[in-house]
């Protein structure tokens, strides 16, 4: 899915694409795979859960906002949560507290392990996977990916269940 790019990370980021934004991953610009009808459902159903959240907490969630997490290298998460405040940068190059990706159906399980990888050594978290279409949850950490029956941010005594991003 990556394609070889000439491009420097200032060129990528002052590039228009056509479609989906790309990502830029160690010199090379990655597309990102579209999604349809139930990740648009979970995606939207996230800013619901967490637009609730924000009124205890001070959360600022973002919906696939471009973040640097090295000088040659920009994700684009599903969404995000940022804590304790808003980033002030329009591209951050801090680690949100919370990144969810949720499951096209053409994604790719080792792409997305690797990029849960760049996320976690760059110090985010909470890092979810959500898959509409299986109705069902993962977490990642140091130990790798493992699914769990709900979502949790332990911080604010959180929890997502399948019924509440499902039904």
């Amino acid at each position: 899915m990556a394609t070889k790019a000439i491009f420097t990370a200032e060129q990528y980021l002052q590039t228009s694409f056509d479609g989906p934004d790309r990502e830029f991953v160690q010199g090379e610009v990655v597309e990102r795979n579209v999604g349809e009808k139930p990740h648009s459902e979970a995606q939207v159903r996230l800013v619901e859960i967490f637009y609730e959240l924000r009124r205890k907490h001070a959360l600022y969630s973002a919906i696939e906002l471009r973040m640097r997490l090295t000088p040659a290298s920009y994700r684009i998460p599903d969404f995000a949560v940022f804590y304790p405040e808003e980033p002030a940068e329009f591209v951050p190059s801090h680690p949100p507290l919370l990144v969810a990706e949720i499951v096209s159906r053409e994604d790719r399980y080792t792409e997305i392990l690797q990029k849960f990888e760049e996320y976690r050594t760059w110090g985010v978290r909470h890092i979810w996977l959500i898959d509409p279409w299986q109705k069902n949850f993962s977490v990642y950490t140091e130990k790798g990916l493992s699914t769990v029956d709900r979502l949790r941010l332990p911080e604010f005594d959180a929890e997502i269940t399948v019924q509440d991003l499902f039904e």
